[in-house]
Parts: C-alpha cells; sequence; structure tokens
C-alpha cells in the first residue's frame, strides 16, 4: 500500500489556530465525555422514573411506562437525533422555534437530550428486570411494616435493584459514549467530528482515525475500571454483582 505514515501530523500545529491536531483532538474527547455524563444524568432520571412505572400495580402507570419504553427503544438514535434538531422547532410556536435554533451550543444539548432519552428507554428496562428479579417477600414485608408505595421503592426495593444491575448499566453507560459519534450528523464536533476534520486538513485519514480509536479505548478501559469497583462496593451476595 503506498500510504505516507506521519505520526508526526498531532504535533504539528492545526490550521484552524487552537493549537496542534493532538489539541483538536482531546477538544473532541472532553466534549465527548461531557456530552456522555450529560446523556446520562438525562438517562438514569428518567429511566428510573418509568422502569418504576413499569413495574407498579397500576395499569395505566404500566401502559405509559411501555409505550415510552416501545416509543424511545424501537426508533433508530439517528432519526431521533434528526427529529430534535430539525423537526422539533418548526413544530413549535415560531418564537420558541427560533430561539431553539439560535441557542447557543444547540448541537450539545439536543445531542445530550437526544441520546439521554434514547438510553432511558434501555436503563427503564434493565431497572424493570433489577425489580422483578427481587424476592416477593421484600415487598410484603415493606407494606407489612407499614411503608407506602413510595417509602418501599425508595428504601428497600430501588437501593436493592440498582445493586443487582450494575454490570448491565456499566454495559449501557459504555453505549453512551460510543453513541455520542452519531451527534457528529446534527454539527457536534465531539471525538469523531474532530478526527475527521484532522483527516480533512492533513490528508492523513489512517493516523486521525486510529488515535480516535485509541481515545476511545482508553475512556472507555476508564470507565470499565471505575464502575468495577463501584459494582465491588455495592454488590450483594448471592446476586448477579455478588461475591
Amino acid at each position: 500500500m503506498n500510504y505516507h505514515w506521519n505520526w508526526h501530523i498531532f504535533f504539528e500545529p492545526a490550521p484552524d489556530g487552537t493549537g496542534t491536531y493532538l489539541d483538536m483532538l482531546l477538544s473532541g474527547l472532553v466534549l465527548t465525555v461531557e456530552t456522555a455524563i450529560f446523556a446520562w444524568i438525562i438517562a438514569l432520571v428518567f429511566g428510573s422514573i418509568v422502569g418504576v412505572l413499569r413495574t407498579l400495580p397500576s395499569k395505566t402507570a404500566s401502559w405509559a411506562g411501555f409505550a415510552y419504553v416501545e416509543f424511545f427503544r424501537n426508533m433508530p438514535l439517528l432519526v431521533q437525533l434528526f427529529l430534535w434538531f430539525f423537526v422539533l422547532p418548526e413544530l413549535l410556536p415560531r418564537a420558541w422555534g427560533l430561539w431553539l435554533k439560535q441557542m447557543p451550543h444547540a448541537p450539545f444539548y439536543t445531542a445530550s437530550v437526544g441520546i439521554g432519552l434514547f438510553m432511558s428507554a434501555r436503563v427503564a428496562e434493565q431497572l424493570r428486570a433489577g425489580i422483578g428479579s427481587l424476592p416477593r417477600g421484600q415487598r410484603l414485608a415493606a407494606t407489612a411494616l407499614g411503608l407506602t408505595t413510595a417509602q418501599t421503592y425508595r428504601w428497600v426495593l430501588l437501593p436493592m435493584a440498582f445493586r443487582i444491575i450494575m454490570p448491565p448499566l456499566t454495559s449501557e453507560f459504555l453505549n453512551t459514549i460510543k453513541n455520542t459519534s452519531v451527534a457528529i450528523t446534527i454539527g457536534l464536533i465531539e471525538l469523531t467530528g474532530e478526527a475527521r476534520a484532522v483527516q480533512e486538513f492533513s490528508f492523513q485519514v489512517f493516523e486521525a482515525f486510529t488515535a480516535a480509536t485509541i481515545l476511545y479505548l482508553l475512556i472507555n478501559i476508564v470507565v470499565v475500571a471505575a464502575m468495577r469497583w463501584l459494582e465491588r462496593s455495592l454488590s450483594i451476595p448471592g446476586y448477579i454483582s455478588g461475591r
């Protein structure tokens, strides 16, 4: 293959005046992490609410949670981002639509919300499975102690369920990080976007995306190590994450 490898390209000044090509990739990595963390917070909050709804005795609440999960889980992430970024401003009143279009850092917020809601459906299913795996006697014991439904979830079911589903939640967080790469389609210049910019400026396509791959691997290794430590700290003997 007649390709001229040039690994020194990362230390050369970038044409956009922001530093070197390596600085471009690192700034994209920071934006990737920020987007993933913001999206994961949204996923945990909404996923927890919907997961609880799916396990309540009320059929209305259960069906509402089911509809939410099926809507966000069965629609491709790329389509959802397009709907949030391009379609939603056109459906809102004119003033609101203009505000959304002109909002600073609109791609960042749109990507964070879109990815967060997409992942929340998966978190909801994980939590539903975690609550469903608990012995029925725990709920009955809480009722016998006089706890309300909210108190039963707050003090008994949710603490146990979240500990049980820590391993699959680790995978979902890693998926959230990887899903940020889709946000390049709505103008978010995260790590994948910066790698593409590097190869367009320097014509060193293999070096650019090799470096991006290594950075993705490094951040995922850090996340896995941190989550494994958390799993061991919160593990329950006799359950999935128990020792």
